[in-house]
């Protein structure tokens, strides 16, 4: 069974910086995207950023530049390393997975193409 454990969010200063993580369990994930989205109240859950085996990276384009998305693949761990935030960037952080094969560059963000998603971890960006 797939699980997704995320942490490291919390309460930051306008400018500041976390660092995300998410540890997957389950199988091998040699084969799998994995992937950050973010979900701030009464609007929809948006793409943030997603990373391949090989290293490849993707990014929405509010958070080029500012994020960064990592992977180490012998701990099946994630990581979005966010820096200079925004009081925009307040949201629930949801990391997620999909295999490699089922998805395109043009299909990456959307979240109804990931198969499995984490409980969410909150980030609140004060100004």
């Amino acid at each position: 069974q797939v699980q997704l454990v995320e942490s490291g969010g919390g309460l930051v200063q306008a400018g500041g910086s976390l660092r995300l993580s998410c540890a997957a369990s389950g199988r091998t994930f040699s084969s799998y995207v994995m992937g950050w989205f973010r979900q701030a109240p009464g609007k929809e859950r948006e793409f943030v950023a997603a990373i391949r085996w090989s290293g490849s990276t993707y990014y929405a384009d509010s958070v080029k530049g500012r994020f960064t998305i990592s992977r180490d693949n012998a701990e099946n761990t994630v990581y979005l390393h966010m820096n200079s935030l925004k009081p925009e960037d307040t949201a629930i952080y949801y990391c997620a997975v999909v295999r490699a094969i089922k998805i395109t560059e043009a299909t990456m963000t959307s979240p109804k193409e990931y198969d499995y998603w984490g409980q969410g971890t909150q980030v609140t960006v004060s100004s």
